[in-house]
């Protein structure tokens, strides 16, 4: 099952059990997933662009709860944060710590990267191989730490 049908199965769900927030944050995925697909040449999107519009998504909530909490905005932060949760769950599981490493490590010692100037090569097979377990910005801050 594609993840455009199994968010609309779970819109229906939400439906039925009326969870009305729930409800709009898989509203605003399958909106973005059918954008997505009519600004594209085909009518499927691949799981990678899926991914990367749900990141999109999470990354947003994310930052707009951080804002709201700033500003003592107490109940839209709290929404911010339960869609981006929701979203979250569509998502592959995301790389620990210690595995963010260990895979960086690896790839640092095939190309034989030995200096913050190698940082690019590393950078440009960690974001193609890791894509969807992990964040660009925190997979740049463990390569960094690693060739320093």
């Amino acid at each position: 099952m594609s993840l455009f049908d199994q968010i609309t199965l779970n819109i229906k769900k939400a439906m039925l059990a009326k969870q009305k927030a729930k409800l709009e944050a898989l509203r605003a995925v399958k909106s973005e997933l059918l954008i997505a697909k009519t600004k594209g040449s085909s009518s499927e999107l691949s799981k990678d662009e899926e991914i990367k519009i749900l990141q999109r998504l999470v990354k947003q909530r994310r930052e707009s709860a951080d804002i709201y909490k700033e500003q003592n905005r107490k109940e839209l932060y709290e929404v911010e944060v339960f869609q981006a949760d929701i979203i979250q769950a569509y998502l592959p599981q995301q790389l620990s710590d210690e595995e963010l490493s260990k895979e960086i490590k690896e790839i640092i010692s095939s190309i034989g990267a030995s200096s913050i100037k190698d940082m690019g090569k590393v950078m440009g097979i960690a974001a193609k191989k890791l894509s969807g377990r992990a964040e660009g910005k925190i997979i740049a801050d463990k390569v960094k730490a690693l060739l320093s």
